[in-house]
């Protein structure tokens, strides 16, 4: 439930508007083009994240300046340039990761917030935009994101040289085009859980990125989940939900 009594509180100290507190109050901020959850992070752990796909640069501005009005970090993803400089231009102080798609306004570092890391493993340099815009989301989540780059089955003693990296990781996240076989190798050779990532790098007959994902869903291995194709905002999500529960569970008595 939201915390009334705290709301009226800080009305009543002058610190918060009477609109601003019927919006708490609301758990929700209503702008013309969207209705903007704030209640999310008290819910899930995770505030409102925008998908900026499809929408205009000025509803990607309005968007963001209202959330970072009730937030202590915002995520965009799949950010296009445009959208990037509208941002910039109001905000000059949110992180804006090209390679990713992303767009970070936060008012503290993102600097890791519990033990152990979350590897990102990534089979080839193609996956690699996916592959950064998982480890920035698990960045935002207060993890520490480790990159381990172009080790795919091709080439398979890359990915031997990295392994114990990779196992000494608390969860790992597994990136792969063309067949997708690297997920089903990875979870065969460790003992933490796999979040499958299969992307649109391939050839004809990958059909971007249905090939893999139909590999990864039909891994022989067990302990691999399978998010959509190319979405390294919701492994990274995922990822981030574990290691903190994790890191929790580790804190209890």
């Amino acid at each position: 439930m939201v915390e009334v009594t705290a709301i009226l509180r800080e009305v009543q100290a002058g610190r918060l508007s009477v609109e601003e507190a019927e919006e708490l109050l609301r758990g929700t901020s209503r702008l013309e083009y969207a209705t903007l959850d704030l209640d999310r992070m008290r819910r899930t752990g995770f505030p409102e994240v925008v998908y900026a796909a499809g929408k205009t640069a000025e509803q990607v501005v309005g968007i963001f300046g209202r959330l970072r009005e009730h937030q202590e970090i915002v995520l965009a993803t799949r950010v296009t340039a445009e959208q990037a400089e509208a941002v910039l231009a109001r905000w000059p102080d949110v992180q804006y990761v090209e390679e990713a798609g992303l767009l970070i306004g936060t008012s503290r570092p993102l600097t890791p917030v519990r033990d152990g890391y979350v590897a990102v493993v990534a089979a080839g340099t193609s996956d690699w935009p996916v592959a950064q815009e998982a480890a920035w989301t698990v960045r935002c989540f207060g993890s520490e994101a480790r990159v381990i780059a172009d080790v795919g089955v091709a080439g398979i003693h890359r990915l031997f040289q990295r392994l114990e990296e990779i196992r000494e990781a608390a969860v790992i996240i597994c990136i792969a085009g063309m067949e997708g076989a690297l997920a089903s190798v990875l979870a065969g050779l460790v003992d933490k859980p796999v979040i499958a990532v299969p992307t649109s790098v391939g050839y004809g007959a990958h059909f971007n990125g249905l090939a893999p994902l139909l590999s990864m869903l039909n891994s022989c291995a067990n302990g691999v989940a399978v998010v959509n194709i190319d979405n390294g905002f919701g492994a990274g999500y995922l990822a981030g939900m574990i290691h903190r529960q994790i890191a929790a569970a580790r804190q209890q008595p």
